[in-house]
């Protein structure tokens, strides 16, 4: 079936509000195996509204509309739609009474445009909003089905969670499974290139792509009559990219992340951590506690921009910093090192780098950082040239440093030495 999502509000055609809701929306149909061709951003303008509507209904099953169902008199999303399927506006007297009450608490006197929130089309189904007064609503006419949610993200997506998925779902008689292959440490190109002839034949599974920052997600989709079907389908095409991918594939479950999975590893084997980041700022130490139970393997992060603070609390040589420089891959090594034996920790991840977006030059252009990463004594140092702004430098940083940690934890612990003067366990 064919799916179309339709999102109205003038303040995301200029930029004011990010259109969250069409990611959001985006992955739960292709999770429930509707095929979308086509998304609008429409203003709140009834014209042409209606003139996207008709359009919507000429070649889709499905019509998903986000937005424009409030109180206030740019709200014309409801009353439109009604119109294109010559439809009356009936009260619905339950919703009425939902929103007498919830606005009663919040103000003493209740404006009366919030009454038109309790009007909906005649026949529809009314889906009910618990975070919200406006309500959502189902149009079943010609074979065509049209869904109105609100247009707040926290409203949607509870909405559509507990309600229309559901719906959804009951529309699709085949059954749609999906397995995610998460892989660090090759790029989106020699990823594509490493299966692409999986990719060039596919039919049932179907095998899609995702760049994400530093790392490639493979999502695997099967369509069956049950669920049973559709993993026996999937199974042997996930076996050949763990073959192809090997170590390089960190996970496959969908809310699995890569910090998640070093956090883990370190647990596991009772190694600490510590960090030491210079042109990240922090963002390594950051995204490894948002793991939840990282307190009992990160000890420390540093962050020590200057070259003072590099030498002041990991112990870098003023030498090196003469000789080679603050991004060199002596001072990477030396920070890498310092991380461990300032804070007595088992593992340091370090990064030092130029990400500009002024300051670069023939030898050390924008974009270019070293990571450094010592294990139980042994180090390895690399050195990358990332793309684009500071931002998008820091970025692929921090990203490149997360896997290149793992990299060298898988090393350690299969007694894999890829460094010089190993060392036990502290």
């Amino acid at each position: 079936m064919k799916v179309e999502m339709i999102f109205v509000g003038t303040e995301l055609l200029l930029g004011n509000t990010v259109n969250s809701n069409a990611a959001y929306l985006s992955e739960k149909c292709a999770a429930l195996g509707l095929s979308c061709y086509f998304q609008t951003v429409v203003g709140d303008n009834e014209e042409r509204l209606s003139e996207v509507v008709r359009t919507a209904m000429g070649r889709s099953d499905i019509i998903l509309i986000c937005g424009g169902l409030g109180p206030t008199q740019d709200d014309l999303t409801k009353e439109t739609v009604a119109k294109v399927c010559g439809l009356e506006l009936i009260e619905n007297k339950e919703e009425l009474e939902y929103i007498k009450d919830r606005m009663s608490k919040l103000t003493k006197k209740i404006t009366e445009n919030n009454w038109k929130q309790a009007m909906v089309p005649e026949g529809a189904i009314t889906v009910h909003n618990p975070n919200g007064t406006a309500p959502g609503i189902i149009i079943e006419k010609d074979d065509k089905r049209i869904i109105l949610m609100p247009g707040p993200p926290h409203e949607m997506e509870s909405m559509f969670e507990d309600s229309i998925y559901p719906y959804l779902d009951s529309l699709t008689p085949a059954t749609l499974v999906s397995r995610m292959i998460k892989i660090c440490g090759v790029g989106e190109s020699k990823a594509e290139t490493m299966m692409l002839d999986l990719i060039d034949n596919q039919t049932n599974p179907t095998i899609a792509t995702y760049a994400k920052d530093g790392e490639v997600h493979v999502r695997v989709s099967a369509m069956a009559d049950s669920e049973k079907e559709a993993v026996k389908l999937i199974k042997p095409v996930v076996k050949e990219l763990k073959s192809r991918f090997g170590a390089y594939i960190y996970s496959t479950q969908d809310d699995v992340t890569l910090e998640q999975v070093i956090v883990d590893l370190l647990r596991e084997n009772e190694l600490t951590l510590v960090t030491a980041e210079s042109c990240t700022g922090g963002m390594v130490a950051s995204r490894i506690v948002s793991v939840p139970g990282a307190s009992e393997m990160f000890k420390e992060g540093f962050i020590t921009y200057s070259n003072k603070a590099k030498r002041k609390y990991l112990g870098v040589k003023k030498g090196t910093l003469l000789k080679y420089g603050a991004v060199s891959e002596q001072t990477a090594r030396e920070m890498a090192i310092g991380g461990c034996d300032t804070t007595k920790s088992d593992v340091c991840v370090a990064v030092t780098g130029l990400a500009g977006p002024d300051g670069g030059t023939d030898e050390i252009p924008v974009g270019r950082v070293y990571i450094g990463v010592c294990v139980c004594g042994s180090v390895l140092v690399r050195g990358f040239d990332f793309p684009g702004n500071r931002e998008r430098v820091r970025m692929s940083a921090a990203s490149k440093a997360l896997a290149l940690l793992r990299e060298c934890l898988l090393d350690y612990f299969s007694q894999m030495t890829f460094g010089k003067d190993k060392r036990k366990k502290r």
